[in-house]
């Protein structure tokens, strides 16, 4: 343990090497590919890192922050769920230390992790770590319900919460296993963990400017980012989210250059790297903080992504070459144009051409959704001129034909349960439905607020026809 730590430390004083060229790979040719991507999708920044061994093969950052300033090497931006491998590797560190047991139950540790089921109390910690905890959005709707300000507070909601399934019968993607996990850090260490990770992750292994955050109100400006909307980044706030432990690091292109290099440099010893880089039975792909997977040449990986509603994310791991990538984009997940470089930059690594996407992302999509739109607002017009004049031919049982122009009223009312449903149980808020599909739900919103319009001059037609007779058989 100690050679290790000397190994991180001695790492951390090294001078961040400058760019050198690879043999499959060149600065040059990274700047031109993004560059080029920039120009087709509008994607207004990114930072890029790319590893080979122990040198940087490439740190950089291209574009704009969303409040305008230029992206460098060393602005940090969201790493979102990528954020889970450096909470598993403080997790691994107290492993090694003798402090925890992988698969001891996390009460163990953690007396205040309570849940309304009983099953909790058999939850271990490589539970949590590879997903197969029990726990799901199924179960508990992380996103949707009040958010927790601090990791104890994200634990200390769990009190009412039901598992999906028992402990390590299945596997779920839910983030509250690592929030979960970053408390256990905090109580067995003695130090928050944003201390924790500064003192035994960040420093050690020269990550300046890297550090992790509670909220979306913690996110500096260089963090925030955009959605698309007719091929045009447009700069919006995170929606409200509790993300530390799950998704709450910010990183520059030169630290995470630094964290691609130290995974293959004493940051843990093989039998820890083993542990985070081995699945778990019920799912086969996800290990400890990493994914297993593959390149399209067939080149195994170990990998993990990142999506927040304004930025992505994603970092990965070539072990048979040495690379390594990291890239952090400021637009969300709807989009992903993190992974799309990162499919880009491996193909380079390979030696194949990167694809360029020949139009911004969506933007059919969009123009389908505002020409909907502008239909919609003249459907309505005309349905509201002429509501006495349809209250007039139409009588009794003939009005119910008025329920269809409230269909879009109930989609909207319903349209998070909706998602669930097609999404197998994931769990999302109102507002961030609107995130991930904007144009749609702007045409949806209007949609609602037209048919009601219709359907409320309709019906005070219909009442304004009726009422001279009443008054005329007084």
């Amino acid at each position: 343990m100690l050679r290790n730590t000397l190994a991180a430390i001695f790492l951390a004083l090294l001078p961040l090497p400058g760019h050198v060229q690879a043999d499959d790979i060149t600065p040059a040719a990274v700047d031109a590919f993004v560059e080029r991507y920039r120009e087709a999708t509008g994607l207004p920044g990114v930072a890029v890192a790319i590893t080979k061994g122990a040198e940087v093969v490439h740190a950089a950052g291209y574009g704009e922050t969303a409040s305008g300033d230029p992206v460098t090497a060393d602005v940090p931006m969201a790493v979102a769920s990528v954020s889970k491998s450096f909470t598993s590797l403080a997790v691994m560190q107290l492993v090694e230390r003798g402090q925890v047991g992988l698969d001891r139950p996390v009460r163990a540790y953690l007396p205040e992790f309570t849940m309304a089921d009983p099953r909790a109390a058999e939850i271990t910690v490589r539970q949590l770590l590879n997903q197969t905890s029990g726990m799901a959005d199924s179960a508990f709707r992380e996103k949707s319900l009040p958010q927790p300000g601090t990791l104890e507070g994200a634990v200390a909601r769990l009190r009412t919460a039901e598992l999906a399934a028992a402990p390590g019968t299945a596997f779920s993607y839910h983030n509250t296993n690592y929030q979960v996990a970053a408390r256990l850090v905090e109580v067995v260490s003695g130090e928050p963990f944003a201390a924790y990770l500064d003192a035994h992750v960040f420093t050690p292994l020269g990550m300046r400017d890297s550090m992790t955050i509670d909220t979306d109100r913690d996110l500096p400006d260089s963090a925030r980012g955009h959605l698309y909307i007719l091929g045009q980044a447009v700069a919006l706030p995170e929606p409200t989210g509790f993300g530390n432990g799950s998704g709450g690091v910010l990183s520059t292109a030169a630290d995470m250059a630094r964290w691609l290099i130290a995974q293959n440099n004493g940051v843990l010893s093989p039998r820890s790297v083993t542990e985070m880089r081995t699945p778990s039975e019920q799912n086969g792909h996800y290990a400890l903080g990493w994914s297993l997977g593959e390149t399209r040449r067939g080149t195994p990986v170990v990998e993990h992504g990142g999506d927040l509603f304004t930025s992505t994310a994603h970092q990965l791991l070539m072990p048979g070459s040495g690379y390594g990538v990291a890239v952090m984009a400021n637009t969300g997940m709807a989009f992903a144009d993190a992974g799309a470089l990162m499919d880009g930059l491996v193909a380079m690594i390979e030696g194949d051409a990167p694809e360029i996407p020949s139009a911004p992302p969506v933007l059919l999509t969009d123009v389908i959704f505002v020409l909907l739109t502008l239909v919609t607002i003249g459907l309505a017009a005309r349905g509201v001129a002429r509501s006495r004049r349809w209250a007039a031919r139409r009588t009794g049982w003939q009005r119910w034909r008025l329920l269809p122009c409230l269909a879009p009223l109930a989609l909207c009312a319903a349209i998070t349960p909706v998602f669930r449903v097609l999404a197998r149980g994931a769990d999302i808020m109102w507002i961030q439905v609107v995130y991930l599909y904007p144009t749609f739900m702007i045409w949806l919103v209007t949609a609602a607020t037209a048919g009601t319009a219709v359907v409320v001059a309709r019906v005070r037609g219909g009442a304004r026809r009726l009422s001279p007779r009443l008054s005329g058989t007084g």
